[in-house]
C-alpha cells in the first residue's frame, strides 16, 4: 500500500493556489480539467515530500457550502523558520490563529477554512515578539 494524497474541496481555486503555493511554498505537480464533470483537480506537494500530495478539487459551478471544515482536522507542514513563515503569511493577509508563542507550533487557515499546522524543524526557536505575546484568534 502507498499513501497518495489528501483531497480538499476549494471554493476559489486562485485564492487557494495563492495560499498553498505563494504562502506555504507548495508546488503544483499536475492539473486535470474535466469539462464533462465541470471540475478541476490540482495536485500540490511540498518540495521535501513530493510523494505526499494535496489534491485541490474545484467544482466549477458549485455554490455548495463546504462548512467550517472542522470535521477534517488539519494538514501539517514542517518549516525551516516558523517565525519567517508566519510573518510571510501574515503579510499576505492571512490570520495566524494560533501564533508560534513557543517557537515550535502555529496554526493558520486556508481560504476554505482548512486548518494548517506549521511545525518548526528541529528544536523550537527561542521565544520572540510579536509572537510570544500574541493571543490566539478565532478557531483553528
Amino acid at each position: 500500500m502507498k499513501y497518495l494524497h489528501t483531497m480538499v474541496r476549494v471554493r476559489d481555486l486562485d485564492a487557494s493556489l495563492r495560499f498553498y503555493c505563494e504562502g506555504l511554498g507548495l508546488r503544483e505537480v499536475r492539473r486535470r480539467d474535466v469539462p464533462a464533470g465541470k471540475f478541476t483537480l490540482v495536485f500540490l506537494a511540498a518540495p521535501e515530500s513530493p510523494d505526499a500530495e494535496i489534491e485541490l478539487t474545484w467544482n466549477w459551478d458549485s455554490s455548495e457550502d463546504y462548512g467550517s471544515a472542522r470535521n477534517f482536522g488539519h494538514l501539517a507542514f514542517r518549516v525551516d523558520d516558523i517565525y519567517a513563515t508566519c510573518a510571510h503569511l501574515q503579510a499576505m493577509g492571512y490570520t495566524i490563529h494560533r501564533p508560534p508563542r513557543d517557537g515550535h507550533m502555529a496554526f493558520v487557515r486556508s481560504p476554505d477554512l482548512i486548518s494548517v499546522e506549521l511545525l518548526q524543524a528541529g528544536d523550537a526557536l527561542p521565544p520572540a515578539e510579536p509572537w510570544s505575546s500574541m493571543p490566539n484568534t478565532g478557531s483553528w
